[in-house]
């Protein structure tokens, strides 16, 4: 008796894009719909279809596909580059740190340009949009000084929250590090970030901010990474980054405890 032929490994399309570098299944999605995806050549344009990457060939726009391994890295962010793929102004961009022969990169979440420190970078286009999506409450810490001496009570307020046209934007946690003649060192914690927030947040509160760093993304340290430079994740990394993401998709701390900045669970 001959042996039985082996199954095909089937998958769906959109999370077979995503594995090719293409972005997030969601927004693989819109290629398929778009009637921009073949598979052996036939326009497939339903959700719910499925390929076998190892017997079928997919193409985008006529350009055959193919997966990538999944990288993880972490970038400190000089302060003059932006973080986006495209620039019309043609500043410096984070992703041109990072050899231009390599896999189709995303960065997690952004720093605007007067801002330096840790970015996430990688071709995962699932985690990376789990990691910047706000009820994943991934908790991102940033040193930063400001003009002037903030009161306990400014910080409180911080705390408290303030009223913006897109809501209402708080730190987690605030803490005084320093005082440098007319300025200050803090610290300060976010659970999700809004474009500018803690410029806009201290502004509003009359403490200019005059330099600003993320020194942790998670339980992901910048430590004495140079600037400019990036650097792998390593698997204890990546294993506990995506623990956190595992943790809080299935909903919020139980009542009495809260998660920690470093993804783990504490008493309050």
């Amino acid at each position: 008796m001959s042996p039985a032929a082996p199954q095909p490994h089937l998958i769906r399309l959109q999370r077979y894009l995503a594995s090719c570098g293409l972005g997030s299944r969601r927004s693989c999605e819109k290629f398929i719909t778009q009637g921009r995806v073949t598979i052996d050549g036939t326009v497939v344009d339903q959700l719910g279809a499925k390929v076998d990457p190892q017997s079928q060939q997919v193409a985008l726009d006529g350009e055959n596909l193919r997966m990538e391994r999944k990288k993880y890295y972490i970038v400190n962010k000089p302060t003059g580059y932006v973080s986006t793929n495209r620039d019309p102004q043609r500043r410096p961009r984070v992703i041109d740190l990072f050899p231009p022969d390599g896999p189709r990169l995303f960065l997690v979440g952004r720093l605007d340009e007067a801002s330096e420190g840790l970015l996430i970078v990688t071709n995962d286009g699932d985690l990376a949009q789990k990691l910047a999506h706000p009820k994943f409450r991934i908790y991102r810490t940033y040193q930063l000084q400001v003009a002037g001496h903030p009161s306990p009570e400014t910080l409180k307020e911080l705390k408290r929250g303030i009223h913006f046209a897109e809501g209402r934007f708080r730190v987690h946690d605030v803490r005084f590090l320093k005082k440098q003649g007319r300025s200050a060192f803090l610290e300060a914690i976010l659970t999700e970030g809004q474009n500018r927030e803690l410029r806009r947040l201290f502004a509003r509160v009359g403490h200019k901010v005059l330099q600003l760093k993320r020194v942790a993304f998670g339980p992901i340290k910048l430590g004495r990474l140079p600037k400019g430079q990036f650097r792998e994740l390593r698997r204890d990394e990546l294993a506990e980054l995506i623990a956190i993401v595992d943790r809080n998709r299935a909903g919020p701390a139980k009542p009495g405890r809260q998660n920690s900045p470093d993804g783990k669970k504490k008493p309050r």
